[in-house]
């Protein structure tokens, strides 16, 4: 069931058979005990417990204290922020169908958007992301005219936006600089995510440049912190001196 000869660690191994087994729905409730995987898998309890634990931290797990590890059927989607994804990208990568409703497009007058990266007129793209039909996030993309316009002739409900830009309008995404805080939104936008009025959001607001440098996308998105969080994986920097 493991091979013991590959370089990949146990504990990695185990995670995978496990996350493909939950996957596949063979366990719908519970998992085993950590005896029956020790069992199972012929290793240490420290290794089981290192691939249960990953388990957990992706959120596909969820341990109730004396009682045994439980299957989340409602797995909030993750977005790690090692790389620049789409939000579709995301949604995909967890096994789930990405939806879009696009709200509105408009111009912008350089005096009235208050963005500072971008001094000339802009166009707005504003856009309800869903997740398997539930409502995820509210995002807004800002791009300059000869960008934005461009993208409004495509069909919004359907196109992956950030595609768009790459491949029918040829820009190179490079870099993003990446901002998370919290806010509480605004009521007409609570209606369209399905939320209370007054509820905190996970608020983000991103700044994409090309391999040049020029600014491509003013980004911000509202997100239901039941829904979605933000991953992310950091080491201690070691003073060897």
């Amino acid at each position: 069931m493991i091979d013991e000869t590959l370089y990949i660690p146990l504990h990695i191994q185990i995670y995978k058979s496990l996350k493909e087994k939950i996957t596949a729905q063979k366990y719908t409730e519970k998992i085993p005990s950590e005896r029956e995987l020790m069992d199972m898998y012929s290793v240490s309890r420290t290794t089981i417990r290192e691939a249960v634990t990953k388990l957990v931290n992706d959120g596909l797990l969820i341990k109730v204290h004396g009682k045994g590890t439980y299957v989340n059927k409602k797995p909030p989607i993750q977005e790690w922020l090692s790389s620049l994804n789409s939000f579709t990208e995301t949604v995909r990568r967890m096994g789930m169908v990405p939806g879009s409703k696009l709200l509105t497009s408009k111009k912008l007058a350089a005096d009235k958007h208050q963005i500072e990266v971008f001094e000339e007129d802009v166009l707005m793209i504003e856009r309800l992301r869903y997740a398997d039909e539930k409502p995820i996030a509210i995002e807004k993309h800002y791009y300059p005219l000869s960008i934005g316009e461009r993208l409004t002739q495509f069909n919004l409900d359907k196109e992956t936006i950030y595609d768009l830009l790459e491949n029918e309008l040829g820009i190179v995404l490079d870099e993003a600089e990446q901002y998370i805080t919290t806010e509480i939104i605004e009521d007409h936008l609570a209606q369209y995510l399905e939320i209370p009025y007054g509820s905190n959001v996970l608020l983000v607001e991103r700044i994409i440049v090309d391999d040049i440098g020029n600014v491509i996308e003013y980004y911000t998105g509202q997100f239901r912190p039941d829904k979605y969080t933000f991953r992310m994986k950091t080491k201690r920097a070691i003073n060897k001196k």
